[in-house]
């Protein structure tokens, strides 16, 4: 990435992680966050807690899906309850979730970046920008 598209600058929202291959059963294990592993949540749609702490309201989660493009993608997702209900809200492009998150917890950005700038040195996925 160019050194002035950082985490929490405004260019970053503009990020995209996209992932070389898909996720299946067979490898979503291998895409681990902390103590966290991917569900399917829908056909092709998989999720797994990014943020989630007790004394926060605010939790985010990875969402991975093949969008019409035919990219697998890494995008993120708020987590929102009312009353007794869970939802997860829109996804978001990878780096704006980024961003959103810094306002909430720069470490936990932080960490989540430094996770997929390792899938990407692994060569099994890279930044793009894109256009929103």
């Amino acid at each position: 990435m160019e050194d002035n598209i950082k985490l929490g600058n405004p260019v970053f929202n503009k990020m995209m992680f996209v992932l070389d291959k898909g996720i299946t059963e067979q490898n979503h294990r291998d895409y681990r966050y902390e103590n966290e592993e991917l569900i399917q949540i829908s056909k092709g749609i998989w999720a797994m807690p990014a943020y989630m702490k007790d004394n926060d309201d605010f939790s985010m989660f990875f969402i991975i899906t093949q969008i019409d493009d035919g990219n697998t993608v890494v995008a993120f997702s708020t987590g929102e309850k009312k009353d007794e209900q869970f939802s997860l809200s829109n996804p978001m492009i990878t780096g704006k979730g980024l961003n959103l998150l810094t306002k909430h917890n720069k470490d936990r950005a932080a960490s989540i970046l430094h996770f997929l700038n390792q899938i990407s040195k692994a060569a099994e996925g890279n930044w793009r920008i894109v256009s929103e």
